[in-house]
C-alpha cells in the first residue's frame, strides 16, 4: 500500500475513533502519536496523516454543513459511522488540499468506503464526493 494510502487510512480511523469518543479529533490525533512514541509495536503517526487530521479539524464545521446540505435523504446523524467519516475527510483532501488530484482523492475515499463500510457506501461516496468536486470552485468561494 502506497505511503499516501496508509496515511488516509490512519486518519480515516482517528476520525473514527474520535467520532465513536465524542472527542476531538485533535485529542485522538495527540493520543496516537504519543502511543506510537512510546510504543515500538505501533507505527509512527505520519506527516500527511497530522496534515489531514489537522486541516480537517481547522474545517470541521463547514465540512459538516456540506455534507448535511448535499447528503441527499441522509441526515449526517443518522448516516453509518464510517460513511460520515470517509466522506468528512475526502471532502476535506478533495475541497482544500491542492496538493491532491480530485480524482485521487475521490478514488481514495471510495476505496476506504470498500474496505471499511457498506455494499452500497463506495457509490455513496463517489457521488456526494463527485458533486463536491463540480461545485468546488463555490465551495472554496463562499468560505471566504
Amino acid at each position: 500500500m502506497a505511503a499516501r494510502s496508509k496515511a488516509r487510512k490512519r486518519a480515516f480511523q482517528i476520525l473514527f475513533e474520535a467520532d465513536q469518543r465524542g472527542a476531538s479529533v485533535r485529542s485522538v490525533l495527540a493520543d496516537w502519536v504519543r502511543h506510537s512514541r512510546s510504543d515500538d509495536r505501533q507505527p509512527p503517526v505520519n506527516e500527511y496523516t497530522m496534515q489531514l487530521v489537522e486541516g480537517y479539524a481547522e474545517h470541521v464545521a463547514r465540512i459538516d454543513d456540506l455534507i448535511a446540505t448535499y447528503a441527499v435523504d441522509w441526515d449526517l446523524d443518522r448516516m453509518p459511522v464510517a460513511d460520515r467519516n470517509i466522506v468528512r475527510l475526502g471532502a476535506y483532501e478533495l475541497i482544500w488540499e491542492d496538493g491532491t488530484p480530485d480524482a485521487v482523492a475521490i478514488d481514495e475515499a471510495v476505496q476506504l468506503a470498500k474496505e471499511f463500510s457498506t455494499d452500497d457506501s463506495p457509490a455513496f461516496v463517489n457521488g456526494l464526493l463527485g458533486r463536491f468536486k463540480e461545485l468546488k470552485p463555490s465551495l472554496r468561494r463562499d468560505e471566504r
